[in-house]
């Protein structure tokens, strides 16, 4: 049908505009925090490429969503502001008929904002989780460079080291600047070795000297050693605990915790928030040509963000206890869905009205005497 077809072709233009544009901005903005993580340790910067790669794949599903929808509002609005609605109405097509070309063009992007929500997101976190967690492990011995002097990670010593080889975990002719509370210490070592005892990081230095300065008591010290162990640091709690937001739909039901509903929950509105946000995109638009079109935007923008914060909300609802898994569901998504046909009912009595009082074009009006 050719008002099938040209509804389809119209989507597609909007949809794959809005994609381009709105993955630019968002990759622009995800490139640049990545730089800044890797810049204070959080990452090696060689995997910067690879982190935004996964970030993108992981957010996904809300540029398809948001880019389905601008496209849909974007033609039913055109369509109202060309009178398009009117003539179609009038020719005995409803509001209601724009849903099966919207549905045989939205229908694969729904499924993949599905699948990227349920799959894509947690494997993509998980890759990223990943590759920080290889590099947080790094002991500061670990992240310097032979022949630079580098700052550790917590920013209170300075490490040199002439020659190391990191497959061994260990180091030769060794230089350390501590700096503590009142207290500054600077360690020569032949050789150093980097040890994990439970969950703390220890260097183990051989044959080296330690000077300890007081500059508040105009005192320091000197010390000789053979062997001389120094905590580096400890594994970080988080690492150690699994996030929910790795954890694949089947891993988060073998542990129902709230948490992990929670997350399930948020994945799942995406979902549905995709299917009601179509129909709202259909329904809402609405342009007076005498008007104008500010209105139905700004409706259509807040209607969009408020709906979409709300689900991005109901994960922490979840997660605190304050509603349950099924529950948020139905509250959500449900009254959402009634909204939306409502709206759709609305609009099509509001234009079967217009258009039975709509003068018909050529007719001119009757003056009595």
């Amino acid at each position: 049908m050719l008002f099938h077809s040209s509804v389809r072709q119209e989507l597609s233009r909007y949809f794959w505009a809005t994609l381009v544009v709105l993955t630019t901005i968002v990759i622009t903005v995800w490139l640049i925090r990545a730089f800044g993580e890797a810049s204070v340790g959080k990452f090696n910067p060689q995997d910067v490429g690879l982190v935004l790669g996964y970030t993108t794949l992981s957010n996904l599903h809300s540029l398809l969503t948001l880019s389905l929808y601008i496209a849909i509002v974007s033609t039913v609005s055109r369509m109202y502001a060309d009178s398009e609605m009117v003539i179609w109405q009038g020719s005995g097509l409803s509001i209601f008929n724009l849903f099966r070309p919207t549905l045989r063009f939205a229908w694969p992007w729904l499924i993949a904002i599905t699948v990227l929500s349920l799959t894509a997101w947690p494997w993509a976190n998980a890759q990223i989780r990943e590759m920080r967690e290889r590099y947080e492990k790094r002991g500061d011995l670990d992240r310097i460079k032979p022949g630079q002097f580098q700052e550790s990670a917590n920013g209170k010593r300075v490490f040199f080291i002439d020659n190391s080889s990191l497959s061994d975990k260990n180091g030769n002719r060794i230089f350390i600047v501590s700096n503590e509370v009142g207290k500054q210490s600077i360690i020569t070592a032949l050789t150093g070795l980097l040890e994990t005892r439970e969950l703390d990081r220890y260097l183990v230095l051989k044959n080296g000297q330690r000077i300890d300065i007081s500059p508040d008591k105009n005192e320091f010290k000197v010390i000789e050693f053979e062997s001389h162990a120094s905590r580096i640091e400890s594994v970080p709690a988080a690492l150690l605990e699994s996030e929910a937001q790795s954890m694949q739909p089947s891993e988060l039901l073998a542990n129902p915790g709230a948490s992990n509903l929670g997350e399930l929950g948020w994945r799942i509105g995406m979902a549905l928030a995709a299917l009601n946000l179509l129909i709202l995109a259909i329904g809402i638009p609405f342009i007076n040509p005498r008007s104008g079109r500010s209105g139905s935007l700004v409706v259509t923008i807040v209607s969009f963000f408020t709906y979409y914060n709300m689900v991005n909300m109901s994960r922490n609802w979840i997660g605190a206890g304050d509603i349950s898994f099924t529950n948020m569901l139905l509250a959500l998504h449900l009254p959402v869905f009634i909204l939306g046909c409502l709206i759709l009912f609305w609009r099509q009595q509001q234009g079967l009205i217009f258009y039975k009082t709509r003068p018909v074009m050529g007719s001119t009006p009757v003056s009595r005497t």
